[in-house]
């Protein structure tokens, strides 16, 4: 079974309020890109990725007018992909849902949220989680502005699993004026990041001690070498997603760049830094496996079109990656 974790940058952008494609020479978020090329682009990379479930960050928005579920499968019908059904979760406010497109006759998905509110371990994650940031001796409170997606699954082979995606951010210091306001607001936000990933972990380790396997994967915005306050904190979020000893686990991606320090780390995203003049480089997506699942024949690979030698050797294939968003697709091929 192939899975694939993708963040498609302002995907939202690409369809009409009754979900349909808009294919015009009209700009799309993405510079120096019309919404017909970018449209275009994905549908190559889709098509070239033939994956039984594609968990989508920054899927199509969810509101009164427009549906998630809708324009993916609108999309998927378009260039006529076996993934061709969608789940989403619990709906967000910033434009960018998590949402899992799928073939039905490779599995069955299901929105299945655990926790219950104002519990103080792993609340629902809709809700809020009670937490001191600063170890000042007051509860702070977080929420998530992108609900995880958690999914029960059950493959064609039987096999049952949990899936979540998800994607964590810390904001930037908007309305900060001054270089200490901005230092004082980022580090506020990452501190935010960092118990989110506390309340991910915990509920990834529930369903470690119910010895049920699981999936996380998406974007977790943070990493080795990312920003310059990550010194400030023990762990990244990475590493507490990841966790330790028997419960930890698995991304060798993620493994090779925490222990990278002269040799090149993996990267899934790419950025182009205005004021610099250049591209940045960034390992942010992952798929993370459970020490079960990690017995069935696990292959992990980064569409990356520079460095994956399939990609770079396929020019139609890598113009799009490089076209369809400024992530590229994470993809685990694993036997269940």
């Amino acid at each position: 079974m192939r899975i694939a974790s993708y963040n498609v940058e302002w995907f939202d952008g690409l369809f009409d309020d009754a979900g349909h494609l808009i294919m015009d020479s009209g700009w799309s978020a993405r510079r120096d890109i019309t919404r017909a090329q970018q449209i275009e682009a994905l549908g190559v990379v889709f098509t070239a990725l033939d994956a039984d479930a594609i968990m989508i960050i920054e899927a199509p928005d969810q509101n009164r007018q427009r549906s998630t579920v809708r324009a993916l499968q609108n999309f998927a019908r378009a260039f006529d992909l076996r993934a061709q059904e969608a789940v989403i979760g619990y709906p967000n406010d910033t434009q960018q849902e998590i949402s899992l497109l799928y073939d039905p006759a490779a599995l069955t998905p299901r929105h299945d949220p655990k926790g219950e509110p104002g519990t103080t371990r792993a609340p629902r994650f809709d809700s809020t989680f009670h937490i001191d940031l600063d170890i000042d001796a007051t509860e702070d409170r977080v929420t998530f502005s992108k609900p995880p997606l958690e999914l029960a699954v059950t493959t064609r082979n039987g096999t049952t699993l949990r899936l979540i995606g998800a994607h964590l951010k810390s904001k930037a210091p908007h309305g900060a004026r001054s270089r200490d306001a901005v230092m004082r607001l980022s580090i506020a936000n990452r501190r935010k990041q960092l118990a989110q990933a506390i309340w991910l972990r915990q509920r990834i380790e529930d369903h470690l001690a119910a010895e049920e396997p699981i999936i996380v994967m998406g974007d977790l915005n943070d990493g080795p070498g990312l920003d310059e306050y990550e010194h400030l904190f023990g762990r990244s979020s990475v590493e507490i997603v990841m966790g330790e000893g028997d419960m930890a686990l698995t991304d060798p991606h993620a493994a090779r760049a925490l222990t990278a320090k002269l040799t090149a780390a993996p990267t899934s995203a790419r950025f182009f830094i205005q004021p610099e003049g250049r591209y940045l480089q960034a390992l942010l997506d992952y798929i993370m496996i459970s020490p079960d699942l990690t017995a069935h024949t696990p292959r992990w690979r980064i569409w990356h079109p520079f460095d994956d030698p399939a990609c770079w050797q396929t020019p139609e294939l890598r113009d799009a990656l490089l076209t369809a968003s400024d992530h590229f697709p994470v993809v685990l091929d694993i036997d269940i």
